[in-house]
């Protein structure tokens, strides 16, 4: 008798690390659901086991849109990825009302609402997972430069240790995925270091599998992961 696989919710996954997590969940047989804004993924919209759905962190009805989406077509969830973001460069003196809004919407406020709207599923699921893509700038601030990028991501670092706690109950297990420079079109487009040299999509995709696999008596707040040797912390 086979088990029903498993459903994942990954948000961003249409590219770089969420796309690097997709394919090695599909690998070990999960089911994924992605939710992006350009849903056009030609080598993973095909077949049962993945479907795309429109997903902006800006649009809450998006949100609701795309949940409900995963129920219809694949009946449950037991992990969601949150994984989209951005990086807007810039001290917080020089941020723009805009820009602090903006980045505060998709870096914290919109995994805060699907958190809510997927935690019911779940609880249901016995072992829900909930693995959240922060940064080494949520746990430190390396430039003035970075900043505003660095709040946001303190936020969701909270935001993290925040489910985390309150997942205890209802056997929902909550981790923050930590890294400094990931091999991403975000990345490439602030530092000169040598895409080689950064840590790889695919590196991270496999500690997001690793904390996926986990029982649920073997709870990970956060993953910090360099590149290289990381000096502040």
């Amino acid at each position: 008798m086979h088990s029903v696989p498993k459903v994942a919710m990954i948000s961003g996954g249409n590219r770089g690390i969420g796309l690097a997590t997709a394919r090695q969940l599909l690998a070990e047989g999960w089911y994924v659901s992605i939710g992006c804004r350009q849903t056009e993924i030609s080598d993973l919209s095909k077949g049962e086991s993945v479907s795309v759905f429109y997903y902006n962190a800006q649009d809450p009805e998006s949100e609701k849109q795309w949940f409900s989406d995963t129920i219809s077509k694949f009946g449950r969830v037991d992990a969601l990825i949150i994984n989209a973001g951005i990086m807007t460069p810039g001290t917080v003196i020089d941020a723009t009302d805009d820009e602090y809004q903006q980045i505060v919407e998709i870096n914290v406020t919109s995994p805060w609402r699907l958190s809510k709207l997927v935690w019911p599923a779940l609880k249901k699921s016995g072992n829900g997972k909930i693995v959240i893509m922060s940064s080494l700038s949520g746990k430190r601030v390396a430039s003035a430069g970075s900043g505003l990028y660095s709040m946001s991501k303190f936020a969701l670092t909270g935001l993290t240790h925040a489910l985390r706690l309150t997942g205890a109950e209802d056997r929902i297990r909550v981790t923050a995925i930590c890294p400094s420079y990931v091999a991403t079109d975000m990345a490439k487009s602030i530092t000169d270091l040598s895409p080689e040299k950064m840590t790889q999509p695919e590196s991270i995709a496999t500690l997001i599998l690793t904390v996926l696999k986990l029982p649920f008596e073997a709870g990970v707040a956060e993953i910090p992961v360099h590149w290289n040797v990381e000096p502040m912390y």
